[in-house]
């Protein structure tokens, strides 16, 4: 059974950066990732905020946000 990855970003050079190197480098046999650009699906910022992601861009692996370098506060995507 895979593990579900949330990459979250806003597609700011910070996010995509991050985006090809650290969800591009997860194992897809091991891991089901889904990436979500909260600037275009501004609906799952609740989500996102709910997993404790406080900024992008993050991943969200079992539960537990791990944030990657700092692009924008998700109070800045509000």
């Amino acid at each position: 059974m895979k593990t579900k990855a949330v990459f979250y970003h806003a597609g700011c050079p910070v996010c995509v950066a991050a985006e090809q190197q650290v969800a591009g480098a997860l194992d897809r046999s091991r891991f089901d990732v889904e990436v979500v650009h909260l600037g275009q699906a501004k609906s799952r910022l609740g989500e996102a905020e709910k997993a404790g992601v406080k900024s992008v861009p993050a991943l969200v692996l079992n539960g537990q946000a791990f944030h990657i370098n700092h692009g924008a506060d998700l109070s800045a995507l509000k």
